[in-house]
């Protein structure tokens, strides 16, 4: 009669029974921990996305500042240009019109001595009662006019004060009365302007 085998429980059985238990416990403990470790990062980085948008926009207000500057600096830099060339302009039509003015000085110049002789000639000729052609007092007038077109213009000097900036004292004599002590009593040579511009100082006598 055979006998039937029962199994026993030993040792080895035990072992392989338990260790597909403590591999699930192992499984279930990695996943837990992967998942608390997931949400830790997910929450850290909801916590430090807020942080990110403040410097960005401090890094934008800082840009906008920046180019706000520059822009002033352009915006001074340009109106200063723009006033140095204004000033040069106006420097240089002051400076070209007045070239244009003074560019017949000397021709100018050179018939004044001429004008000198007919205005003395004619000066000398009613002191003497003498008669002067009237050809010759034509002829002075319309050259003086023709000079006075010009911008040629007579200065005033007898019985006026004296100034240097105008005046050549040539001598000094005895005033006749007190008043005309310190002014002109004679003019030996008469001045001239040129569009306001002197051309030739008065030579004058200073009575003292």
């Amino acid at each position: 009669m055979n006998k039937r085998e029962i199994p026993v429980d030993g040792p080895e059985n035990e072992e392989n029974v338990d260790n597909p238990t403590t591999e699930e416990t192992n499984d279930t403990t990695e996943k837990a921990t992967v998942e608390n470790t997931s949400e830790e990062t997910a929450s850290e980085n909801e916590v430090d996305a807020p942080t990110e948008e403040p410097v960005k926009e401090e890094s934008k207000l800082s840009e906008t500042e920046r180019l706000q500057k520059e822009l002033g600096e352009m915006k001074d830099k340009y109106l200063r240009i723009y006033a140095e060339f204004d000033n040069y302009r106006k420097r240089t039509s002051k400076e070209r019109q007045n070239i244009i003015k003074l560019a017949a000085k000397d021709s100018l110049g050179a018939l004044l001595p001429a004008v000198d002789d007919f205005s003395r000639a004619i000066r000398l000729a009613n002191d003497s009662e003498e008669k002067i052609p009237e050809g010759v007092v034509l002829i002075y007038n319309k050259l003086f006019k023709a000079l006075e077109q010009q911008g040629i213009k007579e200065m005033e000097t007898t019985g006026q004060d004296f100034d240097p900036e105008l005046h050549e004292a040539l001598t000094k004599i005895p005033a006749p009365s007190e008043e005309l002590k310190g002014k002109i009593i004679d003019t030996i040579e008469k001045g001239y302007y040129l569009n306001d511009k002197i051309i030739r100082y008065a030579k004058v006598v200073i009575g003292e």
